[in-house]
Protein backbone atom coordinates (compact mmCIF):
# COMPACT_ATOMS: atom_id res chain seq x y z
CA UNK A 1 0.00 0.00 0.00
CA UNK A 2 2.94 2.28 0.77
CA UNK A 3 4.49 1.83 -2.57
CA UNK A 4 1.49 2.23 -3.92
CA UNK A 5 0.87 5.47 -2.25
CA UNK A 6 4.66 7.04 -3.23
CA UNK A 7 4.39 5.80 -7.13
CA UNK A 8 0.98 7.15 -7.52
CA UNK A 9 1.94 10.68 -6.14
CA UNK A 10 5.28 10.73 -8.09
CA UNK A 11 3.18 9.83 -11.23
CA UNK A 12 0.47 12.58 -10.71
CA UNK A 13 3.78 15.15 -10.67
CA UNK A 14 4.96 13.47 -13.60
CA UNK A 15 1.52 13.77 -15.51
CA UNK A 16 0.85 17.25 -14.48
CA UNK A 17 4.26 18.56 -15.27
CA UNK A 18 4.05 17.15 -18.75
CA UNK A 19 0.19 18.76 -19.24
CA UNK A 20 1.53 22.11 -17.84
CA UNK A 21 4.60 22.03 -20.52
CA UNK A 22 2.19 21.08 -23.27
CA UNK A 23 -0.10 24.16 -21.97
CA UNK A 24 2.43 26.50 -21.80
CA UNK A 25 3.92 25.88 -25.19
CA UNK A 26 0.37 25.73 -27.08
CA UNK A 27 -0.43 29.37 -25.13
CA UNK A 28 2.94 30.83 -26.50
CA UNK A 29 2.16 29.60 -29.72
CA UNK A 30 -1.35 31.40 -29.04
CA UNK A 31 0.16 34.46 -28.62
CA UNK A 32 2.68 34.58 -31.38
CA UNK A 33 -0.23 34.02 -33.80
CA UNK A 34 -2.17 36.71 -32.01
CA UNK A 35 0.92 38.77 -32.15
CA UNK A 36 1.87 38.09 -35.80
CA UNK A 37 -1.82 38.79 -37.19
CA UNK A 38 -2.50 34.89 -38.12
CA UNK A 39 -5.17 35.38 -35.71
CA UNK A 40 -6.72 37.82 -37.93
CA UNK A 41 -6.44 35.71 -40.70
CA UNK A 42 -7.33 32.95 -39.43
CA UNK A 43 -10.79 35.03 -37.86
CA UNK A 44 -11.68 35.84 -41.83
CA UNK A 45 -10.70 32.69 -42.89
CA UNK A 46 -13.60 31.07 -40.56
CA UNK A 47 -15.77 34.62 -40.89
CA UNK A 48 -18.73 32.47 -42.97
CA UNK A 49 -19.15 29.88 -40.13
CA UNK A 50 -18.69 31.70 -37.57
CA UNK A 51 -20.86 35.24 -38.13
CA UNK A 52 -23.88 32.94 -38.43
CA UNK A 53 -23.27 31.77 -34.90
CA UNK A 54 -22.27 35.05 -33.69
CA UNK A 55 -24.07 37.66 -36.21
CA UNK A 56 -24.19 40.20 -33.34
CA UNK A 57 -20.80 40.24 -32.91
CA UNK A 58 -19.64 40.54 -36.09
CA UNK A 59 -21.49 43.08 -36.48
CA UNK A 60 -20.10 45.04 -33.32
CA UNK A 61 -16.74 43.19 -33.98
CA UNK A 62 -16.52 43.62 -30.14
CA UNK A 63 -14.71 40.47 -28.96
CA UNK A 64 -13.91 38.79 -32.40
CA UNK A 65 -10.58 38.05 -32.12
CA UNK A 66 -11.32 36.92 -28.40
CA UNK A 67 -13.63 34.42 -29.94
CA UNK A 68 -11.92 33.09 -32.99
CA UNK A 69 -8.56 32.49 -30.34
CA UNK A 70 -10.80 30.20 -27.84
CA UNK A 71 -12.76 28.60 -30.63
CA UNK A 72 -9.19 27.91 -32.37
CA UNK A 73 -7.90 26.62 -29.01
CA UNK A 74 -10.61 24.44 -28.73
CA UNK A 75 -10.43 22.86 -31.99
CA UNK A 76 -6.61 22.21 -31.20
CA UNK A 77 -7.69 20.39 -28.38
CA UNK A 78 -6.05 22.56 -25.56
CA UNK A 79 -8.75 24.18 -22.95
CA UNK A 80 -6.57 25.62 -20.83
CA UNK A 81 -4.98 27.80 -23.35
CA UNK A 82 -8.21 28.66 -24.65
CA UNK A 83 -9.91 30.18 -21.24
CA UNK A 84 -8.36 33.32 -20.98
CA UNK A 85 -9.51 33.86 -24.31
CA UNK A 86 -12.51 33.18 -23.65
CA UNK A 87 -12.91 34.83 -20.68
CA UNK A 88 -11.93 38.20 -22.37
CA UNK A 89 -14.26 37.35 -25.14
CA UNK A 90 -17.18 37.35 -22.36
CA UNK A 91 -16.30 40.55 -20.79
CA UNK A 92 -16.52 42.23 -24.21
CA UNK A 93 -20.12 40.75 -25.05
CA UNK A 94 -21.66 41.73 -21.80
CA UNK A 95 -20.16 44.70 -22.30
CA UNK A 96 -22.22 44.75 -26.01
CA UNK A 97 -25.01 43.63 -24.53
CA UNK A 98 -27.93 45.44 -24.69
CA UNK A 99 -29.66 44.04 -21.70
CA UNK A 100 -26.85 43.48 -19.12
CA UNK A 101 -29.41 41.63 -16.75
CA UNK A 102 -30.18 39.27 -19.69
CA UNK A 103 -28.00 36.93 -21.17
CA UNK A 104 -27.70 37.42 -25.69
CA UNK A 105 -27.99 35.21 -28.19
CA UNK A 106 -24.20 35.80 -28.99
CA UNK A 107 -23.40 34.76 -25.21
CA UNK A 108 -25.25 31.50 -25.12
CA UNK A 109 -23.90 30.57 -28.56
CA UNK A 110 -20.08 31.14 -27.63
CA UNK A 111 -20.76 29.22 -24.13
CA UNK A 112 -22.30 26.24 -25.57
CA UNK A 113 -19.45 26.49 -28.23
CA UNK A 114 -16.97 26.41 -25.25
CA UNK A 115 -18.13 23.33 -23.47
CA UNK A 116 -19.10 21.46 -26.96
CA UNK A 117 -16.41 22.36 -29.15
CA UNK A 118 -15.48 20.90 -32.34
CA UNK A 119 -11.85 18.78 -31.63
CA UNK A 120 -9.63 18.07 -34.45
CA UNK A 121 -6.06 18.05 -32.41
CA UNK A 122 -7.17 16.58 -29.03
CA UNK A 123 -3.65 17.49 -27.71
CA UNK A 124 -4.24 16.90 -23.94
CA UNK A 125 -5.98 13.57 -24.55
CA UNK A 126 -3.25 12.41 -26.36
CA UNK A 127 -0.50 13.74 -23.57
CA UNK A 128 -2.18 12.00 -21.30
CA UNK A 129 -2.47 8.70 -23.16
CA UNK A 130 1.18 9.05 -23.63
CA UNK A 131 2.13 9.40 -19.89
CA UNK A 132 -0.05 6.62 -19.12
CA UNK A 133 2.07 4.19 -22.08
CA UNK A 134 -0.79 4.41 -24.41
CA UNK A 135 0.70 2.05 -26.96
CA UNK A 136 -1.64 3.73 -29.85
CA UNK A 137 -2.44 7.14 -27.91
CA UNK A 138 -3.42 8.44 -31.55
CA UNK A 139 -6.76 5.84 -31.93
CA UNK A 140 -9.08 8.21 -30.07
CA UNK A 141 -8.63 11.11 -33.01
CA UNK A 142 -11.31 9.88 -35.77
CA UNK A 143 -13.81 8.80 -33.00
CA UNK A 144 -13.33 12.36 -30.90
CA UNK A 145 -13.91 13.96 -34.35
CA UNK A 146 -17.46 12.16 -34.85
CA UNK A 147 -18.38 12.81 -31.33
CA UNK A 148 -17.41 16.38 -31.12
CA UNK A 149 -18.18 17.56 -34.17
CA UNK A 150 -21.79 15.94 -33.78
CA UNK A 151 -21.93 17.69 -30.43
CA UNK A 152 -20.96 21.49 -31.62
CA UNK A 153 -23.17 21.25 -34.53
CA UNK A 154 -26.30 19.99 -32.28
CA UNK A 155 -25.71 23.11 -30.02
CA UNK A 156 -24.97 25.35 -32.78
CA UNK A 157 -28.75 24.29 -34.11
CA UNK A 158 -30.35 24.60 -30.66
CA UNK A 159 -28.79 27.71 -30.20
CA UNK A 160 -29.89 29.17 -33.70
CA UNK A 161 -33.22 27.82 -32.85
CA UNK A 162 -33.77 29.10 -29.54
CA UNK A 163 -32.73 32.82 -30.78
CA UNK A 164 -35.59 32.79 -33.42
CA UNK A 165 -38.28 31.93 -31.18
CA UNK A 166 -37.18 34.33 -28.44
CA UNK A 167 -37.03 37.15 -31.23
CA UNK A 168 -40.51 35.96 -32.60
CA UNK A 169 -41.34 36.12 -28.87
CA UNK A 170 -40.43 39.95 -28.20
CA UNK A 171 -42.07 40.41 -31.41
CA UNK A 172 -45.54 39.33 -30.53
CA UNK A 173 -45.13 41.29 -27.22
CA UNK A 174 -44.26 44.26 -29.43
CA UNK A 175 -46.97 44.05 -31.79
CA UNK A 176 -49.26 43.40 -28.65
CA UNK A 177 -48.30 46.90 -27.11
CA UNK A 178 -48.69 48.68 -29.82
CA UNK A 179 -52.43 47.22 -30.71
CA UNK A 180 -53.29 48.20 -27.52
CA UNK A 181 -52.11 51.52 -27.80
CA UNK A 182 -53.64 51.81 -30.86
CA UNK A 183 -57.26 50.78 -29.37
CA UNK A 184 -56.72 53.06 -26.48
CA UNK A 185 -55.47 51.11 -23.40
CA UNK A 186 -52.22 51.54 -22.44
CA UNK A 187 -49.69 48.47 -22.32
CA UNK A 188 -49.21 47.20 -18.89
CA UNK A 189 -46.03 45.66 -17.86
CA UNK A 190 -46.35 42.30 -15.95
CA UNK A 191 -45.78 44.02 -12.15
CA UNK A 192 -48.87 46.16 -13.01
CA UNK A 193 -51.11 43.58 -14.73
CA UNK A 194 -50.71 41.31 -11.96
CA UNK A 195 -51.35 44.36 -9.46
CA UNK A 196 -54.92 45.00 -11.45
CA UNK A 197 -55.62 41.47 -10.74
CA UNK A 198 -55.20 41.48 -7.37
CA UNK A 199 -57.10 44.95 -6.95
CA UNK A 200 -60.28 42.95 -9.10
CA UNK A 201 -59.88 40.15 -6.87
CA UNK A 202 -59.50 42.07 -3.62
CA UNK A 203 -63.13 43.99 -4.80
CA UNK A 204 -64.44 40.17 -5.97
CA UNK A 205 -63.45 39.53 -2.04
CA UNK A 206 -65.23 42.51 -0.66
CA UNK A 207 -68.34 42.33 -2.38
CA UNK A 208 -68.56 38.35 -0.95
CA UNK A 209 -68.17 39.66 2.48
CA UNK A 210 -71.26 42.42 2.01
CA UNK A 211 -73.26 39.88 0.80
CA UNK A 212 -72.60 37.58 3.27
CA UNK A 213 -73.30 40.14 5.98
CA UNK A 214 -76.08 41.15 4.59
CA UNK A 215 -77.79 37.81 4.76
CA UNK A 216 -76.90 37.35 7.76
CA UNK A 217 -78.53 39.86 9.17
CA UNK A 218 -81.28 39.68 7.16
CA UNK A 219 -82.04 35.75 8.45
CA UNK A 220 -81.50 37.30 12.59
CA UNK A 221 -84.13 40.05 11.78
CA UNK A 222 -86.75 37.18 10.91
CA UNK A 223 -86.02 35.16 13.00
CA UNK A 224 -86.34 38.23 16.00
Amino acid sequence: LTNAVIDGASKSIKISLELCGMSCLWCGIMEVFRDTGVLRVVSRVMSPILSRVFPDTWKSKEGKEEITAAVSANILGIGNAATPYALSAMKKLDLANKEPAVTSGDMAAFAILGTASLNIIPTTLISLRRAAGSADPYSIIVPIWICSFSCAALGVILSYVCRKVSKSGEKITKSGAEKDKDSGHGYLSPEKSWKKRDEKTESICQQLRGDSKRETSEKTGRKS
